[in-house]
């Protein structure tokens, strides 16, 4: 409540701050990013709000649950101290939500003339003014994609339970089972506060988001997650399914040159290297059972699980891209695929309400399978186990935080179905597990869980 208070507090200062620059300049703005923020808000039904109030009292709950597991010393960061496994999953959980809202803004603020803001959100200028060099923001997308499974995954190393069977409050046990065990307290936490909300917020504010040192801080810590090298293997990923679909990239820098080229190859290398090794360690922990999977589940489901849940989570980032591209596309050619037909059908129905509703769905659905990755991924050896493959204590701390989990999970789970999305989107849309998929999305917003 008080970290609400405090951001109230801050843009309310920033209003009375720029009130004169903004009354000369909001009209132009919205114009252009077609916001109609004077049209009234259709009446809510009785229904409406009954999710609006169960929605508030689940986060309240949960926070409760999760925070209360922290101060019980019960979950992996809070051995010492709760403060500490406290303290490092709010700055996660704040550190998410500007990364969300970031994309939003950054991503919608392009088409703006940056004259318009340059005086009342001066942040938001510098960043816009680095975003717009080159292809500053799609190496900025690619970083940030990063960004958000690492934060996930310590957010899991904050909320996981080491005895799942420790009552909280003198709650029965169930409690632990349903929010605990399951992960879905840190989950709805993170969906609520961390996702949804920052990008709804992110996407009618996109200036007043981003115009902030802490966002500038985190358009840069991306940009250098990819300079990196980290996620570079995925280059060529996209420039076979480039030339497979017979669309040139097009670039709005000018060729690399010799010196460049070499960089270039000696990250994708590396990068390569990086992903090979970070799969061999976890498919090594998951086959000799040495990660945080639930007990009970032999090593064969946990692997099938893995791959599972990845590809599911490509799917719907696929499914994203593939819905974008798709509504610039003839209505002759939708109806080539009986499927794909079927999918736009759905997806367009309601005056385009569908479109984001599926886009909050696929958000709940993605974070969900996210902690799930997140569960089955993170090393955790048992008494007496050797460290895996003989490396160091230090290394082997490394392995634990969970880092590489989300390092395959970003490149193979994340980034490759984007490309292969942005190549064939017509393709993508023609199976039945795209309109299954949109059609649970659309079922998990129509709960009002989130």
């Amino acid at each position: 409540l008080l970290f609400f208070v405090k951001l109230y507090c801050i843009s309310q200062q920033q209003l009375l701050r720029h009130t004169e620059h903004k009354a000369k300049s909001n009209q132009s703005i919205e114009s252009v990013i077609m916001l109609d923020a004077s049209a009234p808000a259709p009446a809510k039904s009785a229904f409406m709000w009954f999710k609006e109030i169960y929605s508030t009292c689940l986060l309240v709950f949960c926070s409760v649950v999760v925070i209360t597991t922290m101060f019980q010393m019960n979950t992996t960061l809070s051995t010492q101290s709760g403060w500490i496994a406290l303290g490092i999953f709010l700055i996660s959980l704040y550190w998410l939500s500007m990364v969300e809202g970031g994309q939003a803004s950054l991503v919608g603020l392009p088409p703006v003339d940056q004259n318009m803001y340059k005086e009342s959100h001066p942040m938001a200028f510098r960043i816009m003014s680095t975003i717009k060099e080159g292809d500053c923001l799609d190496r900025y997308l690619m970083g940030r994609q990063f960004l958000v499974l690492a934060l996930v995954f310590v957010e899991n190393l904050c909320a996981h339970a080491i005895d799942p069977e420790k009552k909280i409050l003198g709650m029965p046990l169930i409690v632990n089972k349903m929010f605990i065990d399951t992960g879905l307290g840190v989950f709805f936490m993170t969906a609520m506060i961390g996702k949804i909300s920052a990008q709804v917020n992110a996407s009618r504010c996109m200036l007043d988001y981003v115009n902030n040192y802490f966002a500038y801080f985190t358009m840069q810590v991306a940009r250098i997650i990819e300079v990196s090298g980290l996620l570079h293997c995925c280059y060529p990923v996209q420039m076979i399914f480039a030339k497979l679909s017979g669309q040139p990239l097009v670039s709005k820098e000018a060729p690399r040159t010799t010196g460049q080229n070499v960089f270039f190859w000696l990250r994708v290398l590396i990068s390569t290297a990086i992903l090979m090794f970070s799969f061999a360690v976890t498919l090594s922990a998951l086959f000799n059972g040495q990660t945080t999977m639930w007990a009970g589940v032999p090593e064969w489901l946990t692997v099938v699980l893995f791959f599972s849940f990845m590809s599911v989570v490509g799917m719907l980032e696929g499914m994203q891209i593939a819905f974008f591209a798709v509504a610039q596309m003839r209505k002759e050619d939708l109806e080539v695929s009986p499927w794909a037909k079927k999918t736009v059908n759905v997806l367009f129905a309601k005056e385009g309400r569908n479109i984001p509703a599926f886009m909050i769905g696929r958000q709940m659905c993605v974070t969900l399978c996210f902690f799930i990755i997140a569960r089955v991924t993170t090393v955790k050896l048992k008494d007496n186990d050797d460290n895996i493959f003989g490396v160091s204590v230090g290394a082997q701390k490394f392995f634990e935080t969970g880092l590489l989990g989300a390092l395959i999970t970003t490149i193979v789970a994340s980034i490759a179905w984007q490309l292969v999305a942005s190549a064939f989107p017509l393709a993508f849309l023609s199976t039945p597990l795209t309109y299954v998929l949109l059609q649970f999305c659309l079922g998990l917003e129509w709960t009002g869980l989130c």
